[in-house]
């Protein structure tokens, strides 16, 4: 009998966890959603509308909008630095390992335009931050330097201009629908190994190889 309670408790106890994780899910997703639109001055109503919960919810999970979209901005850039390190987890080479996520960030602009566009509306601030693509590119810049393979003798600054031909790159694929963001990526990513110190062409050679696929293939 106890132990009948104690699982129909434990039972309600995982459902009820369930329902609010939906629930501070659905606000991340809905604020995501005003920052890539740049509707940031919505109102907390207006939030509670689009994730289709309450606004006694959105109390439950967040003290205010700000923290909310600080929160959805987190989001972002947490599942964007966990899918690079999945997709280049069977690299070795610290300057293939920062081409192919550079090409892959490239290609992203696309393929997520929603989750890409947080990342161009804070931009700037993301250059200094630890979470998602900065720390993970000044690790692999350091790593790259230090094995001989780039020559950089100041990684934070090399991060700068990784980071600012990464951002142009974003917000040239969105303001030419038409161009071809795959070219467009492997073209940027070999300018920047260039910058690097590598010789033309093994970042041209780097830069044409095969790239992994979220479904473990390939993408071109």
């Amino acid at each position: 009998m106890a132990a009948g309670r104690a699982n129909r408790q434990g039972d309600g106890s995982n459902r009820l966890e369930r329902r609010k994780q939906r629930t501070r899910g659905a606000l991340i997703r809905a604020a995501q959603g005003f920052i890539a639109e740049g509707k940031t001055n919505v109102a907390v109503l207006e939030i509670t509308q689009t994730a289709d919960v309450g606004m006694g919810s959105f109390y439950n999970h967040f003290s205010s909008k700000e923290e909310l979209f600080a929160a959805a901005v987190n989001d972002v850039l947490d599942a964007h630095g966990a899918l690079l390190d999945r997709l280049t987890e069977s690299l070795d080479d610290p300057a293939e390992i920062f081409a192919c996520s550079f090409r892959l960030t490239g290609r992203l602009f696309r393929r997520r335009p929603q989750e890409s566009r947080v990342l161009l509306a804070h931009g700037l601030p993301l250059l200094t931050c630890d979470r998602g693509l900065a720390p993970r590119v000044r690790r692999d810049i350091t790593a790259a330097a230090n094995a001989g393979r780039f020559r950089v003798d100041d990684p934070t600054r090399a991060v700068a201009v990784a980071a600012g031909a990464l951002l142009g790159l974003g917000q040239l694929l969105v303001d030419e629908p038409e161009r071809d963001d795959a070219l467009a990526a492997d073209r940027v990513t070999e300018d920047v190994l260039r910058m690097f110190g590598m010789a033309a062409a093994e970042a041209s050679e780097i830069c044409r190889r095969p790239l992994p696929d979220l479904d473990g293939g390939e993408i071109s």
